[in-house]
């Protein structure tokens, strides 16, 4: 149900589109602004975009709306809601953090969080990742 769709909208195949012009193509499909309403976040390595609505929209609808948009199909995108996860990949820690520090950082409800059910820390890599008891604990 609407409700309870994500407020993020993952963008694939992204690299025909330079960032402003998919921000801007954003914009003219949806009505809203940059910063002020949404927020997008360019994963590059992977070739997707996430949007992630401030403003309450019906994200389904708009993910819809993209499909059948003609800018849209024609750099060959895909839209589609991003879908809820029980673990997150948490990056660039500081050296000697503890798996103590992390799981009460996001367990505090301040940061968005929720109960951690386990984490897992990769110091060579300076990250960990962190699961949650529910995917509700995670934003």
């Amino acid at each position: 149900d609407s409700a309870e769709a994500s407020p993020s909208v993952v963008f694939e195949n992204i690299e025909r589109c330079s960032p402003d012009c998919l921000q801007m193509l954003l914009e003219n499909i949806s009505g809203l602004t940059i910063d002020a309403d949404f927020t997008v976040e360019l994963i590059p390595e992977i070739n997707v975009a996430v949007a992630t609505f401030i403003k309450s929209i019906d994200t389904e609808k708009f993910v819809k709306k993209c499909s059948q948009h003609r800018r849209v199909k024609e750099f060959k995108m895909t839209a589609r809601l991003l879908e809820s996860t029980q673990a997150i990949k948490a990056e660039n820690l500081p050296e000697g953090v503890s798996t103590g520090y992390l799981t009460v950082y996001f367990e505090s409800s301040w940061n968005g969080g929720g109960p951690v059910s386990d984490v897992q820390l990769f110091p060579e890599e300076s990250s960990a990742i962190i699961t949650f008891c529910d995917h509700k604990g995670n934003s």
